[in-house]
């Protein structure tokens, strides 16, 4: 028997005859589609120089979508993990779970069809699910690595991750805390459907988690990438190892515990924000806001809906929302935790602008939410999971370069503060506003940093701030962020996330001493 993501080649081609079958065999059936996940991995924690916990494991998953309907088509969704044992009798698991979303596609299309009777004039809003037209691929996509993850070792990662956190904690060598969490992995996802599309991809991901805690101030973050074991090594954005990232994050941390905690001024104040705290700004006011699920009130749970769209007439769409100087997009086809071949409708990946130069062009869509919004399907819809329902996710969501040099952008600055590091969200409704705070605020004065604070960050309406930038910079860095939540159920997804120091105006936010 086969083990790991290699089981997923018992059933390739099978699962393909079954769609087809199942599509002229099942009544009123307009379309059907499967994916097959495979999911290895194997990681370790530390905490204060001590091995807390390891695991080696593999998920299969099976996820089926059937859109069916008599005099309204619907979707009926069906997803379960599998055993290894289960592939030797996949061929009646992936019929009954196909007959099982099925069902679930006319009970939907009769309830929609009722309901939108009775509803008159507010009926309008229930529609046929229909799906934007495509091209239909056949294709393999391998990521590569240098040290595959399922031969990595577990001893390996263990002893990585107790030798990291005993170093943090030499480092402190008090009043701390720490833990260092490591994990390599492969993840394979078979998607196949009844318009013809057969698409296996395999993606490997390797990452190093970091917190520390120092007195009362604690700092956390990731270094990884696509990539086996060679990532934690120095093939990364830091182009360091994550020994070295760890030490370096608890210097900083250190350094920062035994500064003072800042009061704010109460006027709004000119702030110049580094890439790893534009990283988190995009991810918040314009990653969510443009997926399409949201804007169009079909999932807001967890600061959801957009700011973008208020309804199909009222909307930002070609309006200007942001300085000229301010360009946003996503794109599924850089190096990053975002990147992939096609999205798990099997739609081809591709680079979708936001905003540009300032004006909203458009959101990050599925093929069904990109009917309703007379756009072409952009290949946005994923899962966490093949067992989970598909929804519309950020790839690698980014504010673009400008041609600004960092050190000029801090130089022009006569009063204001220097905001470094990303750390936590606070976020409205609609994300029409935000608050998110620094992991260190440097005060500047004449074009020089003079002090450095902790406890800072800064709040405003997301328009009014993308508004005021007025200086973008060269320095443009892409991050790992690895845990974007999304769904009810949960998904917990990882994408990427970044951009160049930029220069705008907010009200400053902080502690109290």
């Amino acid at each position: 028997m086969s083990s790991g993501i290699d089981s997923i080649d018992l059933v390739k081609e099978k699962a393909f005859e079954i769609v087809s079958e199942s599509k002229s065999r099942l009544k009123n059936c307009d379309y059907i589609d499967v994916r097959v996940g495979a999911h290895h991995i194997k990681s370790a924690t530390a905490e204060r120089g001590v091995a807390k916990s390891s695991s080696d494991e593999t998920d299969l998953s099976l996820g089926i979508r059937v859109i069916a309907g008599d005099k309204m088509l619907a979707s009926g969704f069906s997803g379960r993990f599998l055993g290894r044992g289960d592939f030797n009798k996949f061929d009646n698991i992936l019929k009954e779970s196909i007959e099982k979303a099925h069902t679930r596609a006319l009970l939907n299309s009769e309830w929609k069809y009722k309901t939108k009777a009775s509803l008159g004039n507010l009926g309008d809003s229930i529609k046929s699910t229909n799906l934007g037209n495509i091209d239909i691929y056949k294709d393999v996509i391998k990521v590569p690595f240098e040290q595959n993850p399922e031969r990595t070792s577990l001893d390996k990662i263990v002893n990585e991750s107790v030798l990291i956190s005993k170093n943090i904690e030499e480092q402190y060598s008090k009043n701390g805390y720490n833990v260092v969490s490591l994990s390599t992995e492969i993840i394979r996802e078979l998607y196949v459907s009844t318009e013809g599309a057969f698409i296996d991809q395999i993606f490997p991901l390797t990452e190093g988690f970091v917190y520390i805690l120092v007195g009362d101030e604690y700092n956390y973050d990731q270094l990884g990438a696509q990539g086996g074991w060679e990532v934690l090594e120095g093939k990364n954005i830091f182009n360091t190892d994550i020994k070295q990232f760890a030490s370096n994050l608890t210097t900083e941390t250190i350094e920062t515990s035994k500064a003072e905690i800042i009061e704010p001024p109460k006027k709004e104040v000119v702030v110049v924000t580094d890439p790893h705290f534009n990283a988190l700004v995009v991810h918040e006011i314009v990653g969510h806001p443009v997926e399409a699920d949201r804007a169009l009130k079909m999932e807001t749970a967890y600061a959801g809906r957009s700011w973008l769209l208020t309804n199909l007439q009222e909307n930002q769409i070609g309006k200007q929302v942001a300085s000229g100087l301010v360009t946003a997009y996503s794109d599924s086809n850089i190096n990053g935790y975002g990147y992939y071949g096609y999205d798990s409708e099997g739609v081809k990946g591709k680079r979708i602008v936001h905003i540009e130069n300032g004006i909203f062009r458009g959101f990050l869509n599925s093929r069904e939410s990109a009917v309703i919004l007379g756009e072409e399907p952009n290949g946005a819809m994923q899962t966490s999971g093949s067992h989970y329902i598909p929804v519309v996710r950020m790839t690698n969501t980014v504010f673009a370069p400008g041609t600004s040099d960092k050190q000029d952008i801090i130089k022009e600055v006569d009063s204001g503060y220097y905001l470094q590091g990303h750390h936590t969200p606070s976020i409205g409704e609609s994300r029409e506003n935000f608050s998110i705070s620094a992991r260190k605020v440097s005060k500047i004065e004449k074009g020089e940093i003079v002090k450095t604070y902790r406890s800072g960050g800064i709040t405003s309406d997301s328009k009014k701030y993308l508004m005021s930038i007025d200086a973008v910079g060269n320095d443009f860095i892409l991050y790992p962020m690895p845990n974007c939540g999304k769904g009810q159920p949960m998904q917990v997804k990882r994408v990427g996330n970044g951009g160049p120091t930029m220069r705008g105006i907010a009200k400053l936010t902080g502690g109290k001493k």
